[in-house]
C-alpha cells in the first residue's frame, strides 16, 4: 500500500499566528520595560553596530534579564512562553486541518520558521501541534542558564529550512545532507506540497520561494489593521504570494476555506501526476 502525501503547512510565529511578538507577553512586563522602548533600543543597537536585529534582540534579552536579576533557564523562557496570546481559531485549527486532510488522502505536518524564539514557543499551548519548529534559539551553560545565542532565524535565513522540510532533515546542524543531492521525485516533501503562512518583511523570501517552486503562500494580516492589511495586499500585488487572509483561523473563515481549497488542489495534482505516470510505465511495459 503506497503511503499518503504529505502536505506541510509552514507558518511565521509572530504577526501570523500570535497577534504581536512574542518577547511582548511576559518578558518585557518582566525586565520593567514596555515594547516600545525595548524595540527601540534593539533597532538603535542594529544601526549603531550595523548588526542583525535578531541577534541584537536576543543579546539584549540576555543583557536586561542579568540587569534585573531575572532568571533567564530554558523553563523560564517556556513561563514567559504561557503568556503568549494567539490569533483566534488557532488552537482549534490543527485538529480541524488535519481531520480535513485525513479526509482526502493527505497527511498534513505543521512546521513552525520563525525569527523568535524556540523556548517561548515550547511554552504555548500550541507546542504539540509541530512536526518541527525552526526558531532562534539559545546555549546554555552547565547550570542551564541561557548564555549565547545558538540559532539565529532572519530573511533569507528562513528558506534554509524549507529545503530541510524538502529533504527531510529536522537537525538544524546538519551541514552535510543539506547539500546532498537528492532527486526531486525521492525528496520527502515536494515544494509543490507546502503552504507558507506570513505576515512580515522576513517572510517575503520565503513566500517567494514557495510560490515560484509551485506550492502556495498566504499574506496573513491582523484583524481589524487596515495597515497590516494594505501590506498583505501589496505583497500579491507583486506577486511574491498567492492569497491574503485575516488572521482568524476559526472553521469555515477565509483562512479555512482557503487552505481546504489549496489541499484539494495539491491532492488532486498529485492523482493526476500519479495517474499520468502510470500510463507512461504501462505503455512503456506494453513496447517491450
Amino acid at each position: 500500500m503506497s503511503k499518503k502525501p504529505i502536505v506541510a503547512l509552514i507558518y511565521d510565529f509572530d504577526g501570523t499566528l500570535s497577534p504581536g511578538n512574542m518577547q511582548e507577553f511576559g518578558f518585557i512586563q518582566a525586565i520593567g520595560k514596555d515594547s516600545k522602548a525595548f524595540w527601540g533600543k534593539n533597532k538603535k543597537l542594529s544601526e549603531d553596530n550595523d548588526a542583525s536585529g535578531i541577534l541584537c534582540y536576543m543579546y539584549l534579552m540576555l543583557q536586561a534579564a542579568q540587569a534585573e536579576s531575572i532568571s533567564l533557564l530554558r523553563d523560564s523562557f517556556r513561563n514567559f512562553g504561557k503568556d503568549v496570546e494567539l490569533f483566534k481559531g488557532v488552537k482549534e485549527w490543527f485538529t480541524l486541518i488535519n481531520s480535513y486532510g485525513k479526509s482526502v488522502g493527505v497527511n498534513i505536518e505543521h512546521y513552525i520558521n520563525s525569527s523568535g524564539l524556540t523556548e517561548m514557543i515550547e511554552g504555548t499551548p500550541i507546542f504539540k501541534e509541530f512536526k518541527k519548529i525552526y526558531a532562534c534559539s539559545y546555549l546554555y551553560d552547565v547550570d542551564g542558564k541561557a548564555v549565547w545565542p545558538a540559532v539565529a532565524v532572519d530573511y533569507t535565513a528562513k528558506t534554509q529550512f524549507l529545503f530541510k522540510i524538502n529533504k527531510g532533515i529536522e537537525k538544524v546542524s546538519d551541514n552535510h545532507k543539506i547539500n546532498q543531492h537528492i532527486p526531486e521525485k525521492d525528496r520527502r516533501v515536494p515544494f509543490s506540497n507546502m503552504i507558507y503562512f506570513g505576515d512580515g518583511e522576513t517572510d517575503i523570501p520565503c513566500m517567494k520561494l514557495i510560490k515560484d517552486q509551485g506550492g502556495h503562500s498566504i499574506a496573513v494580516y491582523k484583524p481589524g489593521s487596515s495597515k497590516k492589511k494594505q501590506t498583505a495586499e501589496n505583497l500579491i500585488r507583486e506577486n511574491r504570494v498567492n492569497f491574503v487572509c485575516s488572521a482568524d483561523y476559526s472553521e469555515n473563515k477565509e483562512m479555512y476555506k482557503v487552505v481546504k481549497t489549496i489541499i484539494d488542489k495539491i491532492k488532486a495534482d498529485i492523482d493526476f501526476n500519479t495517474l499520468q505516470e502510470n500510463h507512461k510505465s504501462k505503455c512503456s511495459t506494453d513496447k517491450e
